[in-house]
């Protein structure tokens, strides 16, 4: 096949494409991970400006601990992904969760950013940042840290060093020129250090969850209805005793995404060993419909933490766009939502009675359109909105500045 005649490759489309007013994403998880608010963003921001999303650093050894990241090692580094939307993956040496090779991955990080930005031409608007790696400075445009949840509690979740992280985001306030919180708590907590913070909370994708209704209900699940189900993280953030309580109602609960290995593993095991509870794993976004279809109730079960009460949880408003009635723990973000909308619950016993008695009702096809109609005004195509004009209304880092930002800590 001749040069003229064979389709376009990724690589090829690069010069093709406005790059210009190019918006630069380094999220805190990998494209092909799960699917969290930066990368919804993303995809939903580059139907308004092109947009480069980098994935965190990862040496080759990765996807041996991670297998859903095999394919970010094959292939270019730098590729489109979508109209208007390329990825970047870096690659560092192994063993960066290591103190001192995590400057290592940093510096490859802003190394392979200048590099790929270079590449793309055009002019950068904005580089948002989702994590606290140490990548601000890496092209001009406007410094944006966007902190999606409480990095410090979060992180001491995982293990990580507190005095680390605490100084990770100190240096991020001062870097940034403007900090995006997605929940007033997080906004609060930011607002001293920070030269300017707005809040921005998470968005929804509509469109994906009004496809329940014409989805082929998942075969996967096998327990009879009607299924309270849960779609997120099984993690410490997870309040297992609600979860427990309602698997000795009797009641059906399905359990859909990935699950934490050092989480609470006996509780965890006795919960799973209930016959009417059915975990699937970690399933992908796009199937998210077809399991929502088998869900007559939504649940979001988290515990009343530091980490939780700064957070913005995405599957309350995908319950929502899907018109399910959801079961939430009553945390500062869900105060945002009609209250006739979510029933809000403080104790597990609370939880698991409430959900009992929903799962009893007869469907309310005018309630379930509220719901929808609700959760379609919070949707990321809004949130993206609000992205572009605050990088319109922002003051971009002249370039000169951008070594003397990054020496500073």
């Amino acid at each position: 096949m001749s040069a003229r005649n064979r389709a376009p490759q990724p690589s090829d489309r690069f010069g093709n494409q406005a790059w210009d007013g190019l918006v630069v994403i380094v999220a805190g998880v990998s494209w092909d991970d799960t699917r969290l608010s930066e990368k919804h963003l993303a995809i939903h921001l580059s139907r308004l400006v092109p947009v480069l999303y980098v994935d965190p650093a990862i040496s080759v050894l990765t996807p041996l601990k991670k297998p859903a990241l095999r394919s970010s090692t094959s292939g270019p580094r730098l590729r489109m992904v979508g109209a208007n939307l390329a990825r970047l993956t870096p690659l560092t040496v192994p063993g960066i969760s290591r103190p001192g090779l995590r400057i290592i991955a940093a510096w490859a990080t802003r190394r392979a950013i200048a590099r790929a930005v270079r590449r793309l031409g055009g002019k950068v608007r904005a580089l948002v940042v989702a994590s606290l790696d140490d990548v601000f400075g890496s092209c001009p445009g406007l410094q944006v840290m966007y902190g999606t949840d409480d990095w410090i509690t979060g992180g001491g979740l995982m293990g990580l060093s507190s005095t680390w992280l605490r100084k990770r985001e100190a240096a991020q306030l001062r870097r940034a020129d403007v900090v995006v919180a997605v929940s007033d708590q997080l906004a609060a907590r930011w607002a001293p250090e920070a030269r300017s913070v707005v809040v921005i909370p998470n968005g929804c994708d509509t469109d994906h969850f009004a496809a329940v209704e014409s989805a082929l209900p998942a075969g996967e699940v096998t327990l009879p209805d009607p299924i309270a189900g849960f779609i997120g993280h099984l993690s410490e953030r997870i309040d297992l005793d609600a979860l427990e309580m309602i698997a000795e109602t009797g009641a059906s609960l399905l359990l859909i995404g990935p699950r934490q290995t050092t989480f609470n593993i006996e509780k965890m095991e006795a919960l799973l060993a209930h016959p009417n509870v059915q975990w699937v794993g970690p399933q992908p976004f796009d199937r998210l419909p077809a399991f929502m279809a088998r869900i007559a109730v939504g649940l979001t079960p988290y515990t009343d933490s530091d980490f939780n009460r700064g957070s913005d949880p995405l599957k309350t408003l995908e319950y929502l766009s899907a018109g399910k009635p959801a079961v939430v723990s009553d945390l500062p973000s869900v105060r945002r939502i009609p209250p006739d909308l979510v029933h809000v619950c403080s104790t597990p016993e609370a939880f698991a009675e409430r959900t009992l008695e929903v799962l009893g009702r007869p469907p309310d096809p005018a309630l379930a359109q509220r719901r929808r109609h609700y959760a379609a005004s919070q949707n990321w195509d809004a949130r993206a909105r609000d992205f572009v004009a605050l990088f319109s209304n922002g003051h971009p880092v002249p370039t000169d500045d951008l070594s003397a930002r990054h020496s500073d800590g």
